[in-house]
């Protein structure tokens, strides 16, 4: 819906699923995804904790210090691996997957070792710059603003900031925080649009070289206010799921972790 802004939720779900029924909903898992997942979780987990807990060391409140480490996470997850697997990924979603003569499209990997014949680094790391400022705000907002539910939680049922909030409390907060950080929708339009290869859906007056600001100034004349939010719905289910999991879950592991030293 990013890519394709003029569609509704039931043409962008009747478009995915022509690219090969429920496989459809899955196109970019192999490898991108799985590379993506598996080392961004663990940069975001070693770096955010590790720039959390020297912000409360330092007297820093629960929410700013969430939101430090978030931050500082998000960016070091980006420029780590999320530069080219989201690349990837949106390159697969988005790229034309049928020839007009019959043949047989492309694999992932000649069309990864295409652009990097091409492009070089800079071309599969395309885009790297928007996901950098969309992980920043959304690590930052997931973290900060579920801490800030959590204080709100132990003052509304009377506990001290020593007390454990119990699973459910916390999974109530990483909910609301991954809910609210979806306020930075437009950084992950941009995002998309600068790694899309929907050439198809494309304008006449879509910059050549784009950059963050261009972008951004392309998609409000296209589209508007509303072409900046669009797909906001279902990123509202994909942060709250990612804030449970790399919030309230990593807490538990942390917890488990520390007791094993």
């Amino acid at each position: 819906m990013a890519a394709n802004r003029s569609q509704t939720m039931w043409q962008a779900s009747k478009t995915v699923w022509s690219r090969g029924g429920a496989v459809g909903y899955y196109q970019g898992l192999i490898p991108w995804a799985w590379i993506e997942a598996s080392t961004k979780g663990g940069v975001l987990v070693f770096t955010a904790s590790e720039v959390e807990t020297a912000s409360l060391g330092a007297g820093i409140n629960p929410a700013f210090a969430g939101l430090l480490g978030g931050m500082t996470g998000g960016i070091a997850q980006a420029y780590a691996t999320m530069g080219f697997t989201t690349c990837m990924k949106t390159v697969e979603i988005t790229r034309q997957k049928t020839a007009a003569s019959g043949a047989k499209p492309p694999s992932t990997w000649a069309v990864f070792a295409d652009i990097y014949r091409r492009e070089g680094l800079a071309g599969v790391n395309k885009g790297v710059n928007a996901v950098a400022v969309r992980q920043c705000t959304n690590w930052g907002s997931r973290m900060g603003f579920a801490r800030l539910a959590e204080t709100s939680i132990r003052k509304i049922k009377g506990k001290s900031e020593t007390e454990s909030l119990g699973a459910v409390e916390k999974i109530v907060a990483s909910t609301i925080g991954g809910a609210l950080a979806t306020w930075n929708q437009p950084i992950e339009v941009i995002r998309v649009e600068m790694q899309s290869m929907a050439k198809g859906a494309a304008s006449a007056n879509r910059p050549e070289k784009l950059t963050i600001l261009n972008t951004l100034s392309y998609i409000y004349r296209e589209n508007g206010i509303r072409g900046l939010y669009r797909g906001v719905t279902p990123r509202i289910g994909l942060g709250v799921w990612q804030t449970v999991c790399m919030v309230s879950f990593a807490d538990y592991v942390k917890i488990w972790v520390k007791g094993r030293q």
